[in-house]
């Protein structure tokens, strides 16, 4: 990790899997996996809530560019790119969660799947609540059943990725430029549920590496 990283990175929603890492391909990867399976032992291995918080707090502190030069270009399938787009999704949310939180009311109201009671999303989600969530997401990485955390963020990026698209829906002829971001997001977001998805079976399947 950067420990000299103070002033956290602003990262729009368009940033997802773009991010360019270190220049040695294979030394980042030893170094992604070796450093994502440290964080989950080290914070399984501790009682002291302080350390959780610490854990779930780091990018506010230090910026997501402090860890994505490690795990952003892990392969989706893998533990660091399960955690990559955990800490990636939730800095999206800090920076604007109103607007995310608006995507996902909508997404919640437009699904008819059990997707909301999967993330254990309250109705309404205001901007406070859709962080929370989040949080509480990234805490059960750390303390609970990890395939369930997966499961929750796979929920949380369908729920996302259905309000994207109704709302996009609905300005493709008052704002065309506006509809296409939207669909564009919405795409990012279904891509992201189904990665997560992936990686809480191989997790069930003892080959999430």
């Amino acid at each position: 990790m950067v420990e000299n990283f103070h002033k956290p990175t602003q990262y729009s929603t368009d940033k997802f899997d773009t991010f360019e890492g270190g220049e040695d391909p294979a030394q980042i990867m030893r170094a992604a996996h070796d450093t994502a399976h440290a964080l989950i032992e080290g914070a399984r291995d501790t009682d002291d809530p302080a350390v959780l918080e610490r854990i779930v707090a780091y990018t506010d502190e230090h910026g997501i560019d402090a860890i994505a030069e490690l795990w952003s270009r892990s392969s989706p399938g893998s533990l660091p790119g399960a955690l990559w787009r955990i800490y990636l999704l939730r800095a999206v949310i800090q920076q604007d969660a109103v607007g995310t939180s608006l995507l996902f009311q909508r997404g919640i109201d437009t699904l008819t799947t059990i997707d909301a009671a999967v993330t254990g999303a309250v109705n309404p989600t205001g901007p406070e609540e859709i962080k929370y969530l989040t949080d509480q997401i990234l805490r059960g990485v750390f303390r609970g059943d990890f395939g369930v955390a997966l499961d929750r963020a796979a929920s949380f990026s369908r729920i996302l990725a259905s309000g994207a698209g109704s709302i996009a829906d609905d300005q493709e002829l008052l704002n065309p430029q506006r509809a296409s971001e939207l669909t564009t997001r919405a795409d990012r977001y279904s891509r992201t549920a189904d990665e997560f998805a992936t990686c809480a079976k191989l997790f069930r399947a003892a080959t999430l590496d």
